[in-house]
């Protein structure tokens, strides 16, 4: 669905799930080539997995030096996670990674708030959809976008920084949402009865 605004707000959470990802995957390359000095005979497969686990934390590390770059680490994790499962005696380690990978992809994927003519639609990983009747006020200022809820609920969050130079500016996006909210606090209000006149038999 197109919706006539979309704002992207900026993830707190990212270096965190890096940090951790790096670290999971580090275990695992590290534990991967111990298991292989423990072992009688050489697996050539869990070498592999290990060189390409360490392989990918360094291409990662190179790419996050540069200027505007997401670094994913989810291909890296499922990799851990396949050798958990296949080639070590913790099999069940296999169930974090996988988890973790999911979390990872959902950590990177912008949250956006869509705001449509009759609804303001929350893209989390279970999207919330609210009316405008929900809303005392939806206003983005200085980057920080603010929907204030009837239920006394406040969320602010700051606004992804965006380069494309179509964007709409704060004005009128504010002026956009002013006339929704002033909409439906019209719809809102109960029509007045109209006395009746007139005598009755």
């Amino acid at each position: 669905m197109r919706y006539q605004y979309v704002v992207i707000l900026k993830k707190d959470s990212e270096r965190a799930t890096d940090v951790l990802s790096v670290l999971l995957c580090l275990f695992s390359a590290l534990n991967f080539l111990y298991i292989q000095t423990r072992a009688r005979q050489v697996n050539y497969l869990l070498s592999g997995v290990a060189l390409v686990i360490l392989l990918g934390l360094v291409m990662n590390l190179v790419a996050s030096r540069r200027r505007n770059t997401t670094v994913r680490y989810r291909y890296w994790l499922l990799i851990a996670a396949v050798g958990w499962i296949g080639m070590t005696s913790m099999p069940w380690m296999a169930a974090f990674f996988f988890l973790l990978a999911f979390l990872e992809y959902q950590t990177k994927r912008p949250l956006e708030i869509g705001f449509d003519r009759d609804r303001i639609v929350i893209n989390s990983l279970v999207k919330k959809r609210f009316a405008w009747e929900d809303f005392n006020n939806v206003v983005l200022r200085d980057g920080l976008l603010t929907l204030d809820f009837r239920n006394n609920k406040l969320l602010q969050k700051e606004v992804a920084d965006d380069d494309d130079e179509d964007d709409a500016d704060e004005e009128e996006f504010n002026m956009y949402c002013r006339e929704r909210l002033a909409s439906a606090d019209r719809n809102s209000q109960p029509i007045p009865r109209t006395p009746q006149t007139g005598t009755h038999p």
